[in-house]
């Protein structure tokens, strides 16, 4: 069980759903009421932060397992794996933070992992079933359409992200869940 010392607050949602976008719309809307977000967000797929030619890639490339690119406004952490099975849990990630430096702890994917609240984010054009009735952990639905069943946890309009920032405010933040 993660117990990071703030709050946590996932997207949960199908590929395709928007949980990016989303995020992108919503953690302006946290800060301006004065929150300091962290975000970790879960890929399948791979990605580099640099690119051929800058020396933290030329570094990187070279054979370094850890590289650490640090300026006085940003810094970033580059560790290669050798296998997948190296992959750190989300357990793992959030030990790693200094949640000293955040109010907030906004996590995009892990859809599967059950121990931090969620919001699910469901779009009718993406086709695919709504999570929440298998999930426990999602604690508000994000969509275009209401599902014809209520779902027995507040309904936000996926199409509002003020809406879903003062419901994370509110509920998860102040909330303390």
């Amino acid at each position: 069980m993660i117990n990071p010392g703030i709050p946590i607050v996932g997207f949960s949602a199908w590929s395709g759903t928007g949980k990016t976008t989303m995020l992108r719309q919503v953690i302006p809307q946290l800060k301006a009421k004065g929150l300091r977000v962290a975000v970790i967000k879960h890929a399948h797929h791979h990605f580099d932060l640099d690119r051929p030619g800058k020396d933290s890639y030329e570094l990187r490339k070279s054979g370094a397992d850890h590289t650490i690119i640090c300026t006085t406004t940003r810094m970033a952490a580059i560790t290669e794996f050798a296998s997948p099975e190296q992959e750190p849990s989300l357990e793992q990630i959030v030990a790693g933070l200094d949640t000293d430096q955040y109010d907030i702890l906004l996590v995009e994917g892990y859809k599967h992992l059950a121990f931090f609240a969620k919001i699910e984010l469901h779009r009718s054009a993406v086709g695919k079933p709504y999570l929440y009735p298998q999930d426990s952990t999602i604690v508000a639905l994000a969509c275009d359409e209401a599902p014809v069943e209520a779902p027995g946890i507040p309904v936000l309009d996926i199409n509002d992200p003020m809406q879903i920032a003062d419901f994370i405010y509110d509920e998860v933040y102040s909330g303390g869940r």
